[in-house]
């Protein structure tokens, strides 16, 4: 699907009317990334919020004045895989999450976790996917819907690691170190929770 020609806004406070008001700003740091140019704008009215929008080449992340160099650099990526999510939104549907789940099995499995359904569900409001091994399925909630593949791809190989390793003992987070960006899907997660205080990532679920 073609990008969104209007610029995208993304953030705790994703108010275009807030986005667009410049005289607020205390510093600006310009910076390069895979993405192109990426133009950090530190605001003295910001306390907890932060925003991020394309304008031209570059991309404009507002964060609060305050904020440590630390978080700065990982609000920064947090911002630039979201907008990239809502560029490219592309809704899997369940038969296409079945076979997703599948190739991922194979890949980092053996195969060996097979799952009877995989699909999408609208309430679940307090965990990002939830298992139910002795029926083999596999329900993802709508609120993944649009995030970048990696982070869907980790929250399913989570989800298919319970069919073959039940809670999160050692021997599951053994399975999924086979993951390459485990860590930065949680961190990810993790982002989208500070962000829009949704429900912690998979590794604090109950399954």
């Amino acid at each position: 699907m073609p990008a969104d020609p209007s610029p995208g806004v993304v953030g705790e406070t994703p108010a275009r009317s807030a986005v667009s008001q410049q005289p607020d700003t205390a510093s600006r740091t310009p910076r390069a990334s895979a993405a192109g140019a990426v133009e950090v704008r530190r605001s003295t009215r910001r306390r907890k919020s932060v925003s991020a929008y394309r304008e031209g080449g570059r991309t404009i992340v507002l964060i609060p004045a305050r904020m440590a160099e630390a978080e700065e650099r990982r609000w920064v990526g947090v911002m630039l895989d979201r907008l990239a999510a809502q560029e490219s939104r592309r809704v899997l549907g369940d038969a296409e999450l079945t076979e997703r789940a599948g190739r991922l099995s194979a890949q980092f499995f053996d195969g060996r976790a097979r799952p009877a359904s995989v699909r999408w569900v609208t309430n679940q409001n307090t965990r990002w996917g939830s298992c139910t091994p002795a029926e083999g399925s596999i329900r993802l909630s709508h609120r993944l819907q649009g995030m970048p593949e990696y982070v869907v791809d980790y929250v399913l190989l989570h989800e298919l690691a319970h069919l073959l390793v039940p809670g999160h003992g050692p021997d599951f987070w053994r399975l999924l170190e086979a993951y390459p960006r485990t860590e930065r899907a949680r961190g990810y997660l993790e982002g989208v929770v500070a962000a829009d205080q949704l429900p912690p990532p998979p590794a604090a679920t109950e399954e």
